[in-house]
């Protein structure tokens, strides 16, 4: 029965949460770094020299735009060169094929008279052969023409060459010639970056790459404190034998919008350090700290009932229970640090915040002990909840 002080100020409005079983994923926070799979330097395809740059260090360039202009006058010379001789190869094709038809018609004459006592069987033999070496030509002048026209097309991708253009989407990093320098082909004439292709490189130990499958989505912060996630790309099959750690490559998922990304950027990814589970678990509002003891209100028949708890590892706004408590037990999460044991008590709010996934801290370090005796440093006092704002 509760006791006369309760009766008389009636039953405790409270809210309460169900104790339940949720996933608990253990990881550990990793230094990783965003690399760029895009990067390097800008080569010239022709030789000549620079006429201008249009790009200074630090500009932003979409693939195809230019980046330089290579002095064009010869190429345009040797352009206009190459289509002359596609002209002249064609004129060419144009009297084979009219010498052809001259030809022939002089067969056909010749083919006419011959029941006639002026045909000449070694002129007429002569004639056939004059045709086909006609024929011929006309084969040779349409090769002609192939050629000079490759010619034409090779004339005019080297002038298109005159304008260095950007591979992909970055930013100049570097200039390495100006205007006026003579460059070779190959020679590099600015080096780029890409800050939109890039990927997360994390060292991981090996004793840890269980739990890291290509294909598998890891957490990773950037420096800002934004979360995102990151699809396992690959294990790279070498091994550090100093530190005993492979390179495992990621595929960032950004959550939204994420300016001023660059390359050797840090962030930290969280490793997978044990198998997943399901732990029973109190919602951290519930706890209430008794000289360093861990105790908890649960509602048993309309009145209130102290359970001492042993606590495991958080699981994001709950805690591991180890011992103290039975699954869809209704733990008092509002209103407990006015309750005295036997109060009679009444649920205004029952919560159902459904299941949480949670990360642990290094080598799965919880904020509360395996015992559930140690709790946090600016803990509450004796007899209130473990959040202040449950007041009222």
């Amino acid at each position: 029965m509760p006791g006369a002080e309760a009766q008389n100020r009636g039953a405790a409005s409270v809210h309460v949460d169900e104790v339940r079983a949720v996933p608990l994923a253990q990881t550990a926070p990793t230094i990783g770094r965003l690399v760029s799979i895009q990067s390097g330097n800008v080569a010239a395809r022709i030789s000549g020299p620079i006429e201008a740059f249009l790009v200074e260090v630090g500009d932003r360039v979409e693939r195809g735009e230019t980046i330089a202009l290579l002095d064009d006058q010869v190429l345009d010379a040797r352009r206009e060169e190459a289509e002359s001789i596609v002209s002249e190869a064609r004129a060419r094709l144009n009297t084979a094929e009219q010498r052809h038809a001259l030809a022939q018609q002089e067969l056909q004459r010749l083919e006419r008279l011959s029941d006639s006592a002026a045909f000449s069987q070694a002129r007429y033999d002569d004639q056939r052969q004059q045709v086909a070496i006609e024929r011929a030509e006309i084969g040779t002048a349409r090769a002609a023409i192939q050629r000079a026209e490759a010619e034409r097309r090779l004339a005019a991708i080297n002038l298109s060459h005159a304008e260095i253009r950007a591979p992909y989407d970055g930013v100049i990093t570097q200039r390495m010639l100006e205007a006026g320098a003579y460059v070779s082909v190959g020679d590099a004439v600015a080096r780029m970056v890409s800050d939109r292709a890039l990927e997360i490189e994390v060292d991981v130990p090996s004793r840890r790459l269980a739990g890291v499958d290509s294909g598998s989505t890891l957490t990773f912060a950037l420096e800002d404190g934004s979360t995102h996630e990151a699809a396992v790309r690959a294990v790279l099959p070498e091994e550090n034998p100093m530190t005993r750690t492979r390179k495992v490559r990621l595929v960032p998922q950004f959550a939204g919008p994420v300016e001023r990304l660059a390359g050797g950027q840090s962030v930290t990814v969280r490793v997978p350090i044990g198998n997943d589970r399901r732990v029973l678990s109190v919602h951290k509002d519930a706890i209430v700290w008794q000289e360093n003891e861990a105790v908890i209100f649960i509602h048993a028949d309309g009145e209130a009932e102290l359970r001492p708890l042993q606590l495991g590892m958080e699981v994001g706004d709950r805690f591991e229970v180890l011992d103290g408590l039975d699954g869809g037990e209704l733990a008092v999460v509002r209103g407990n640090e006015r309750l005295s044991p036997g109060d009679s008590i009444n649920i205004g709010v029952r919560r159902d915040n459904g299941p949480s996934d949670h990360e642990t801290p290094e080598d799965g370090a919880s904020g509360v002990g395996a015992s559930g005796r140690d709790g946090p440093r600016d803990g509450p006092r004796d007899g209130q909840s473990a959040d202040r704002g449950n007041a009222g």
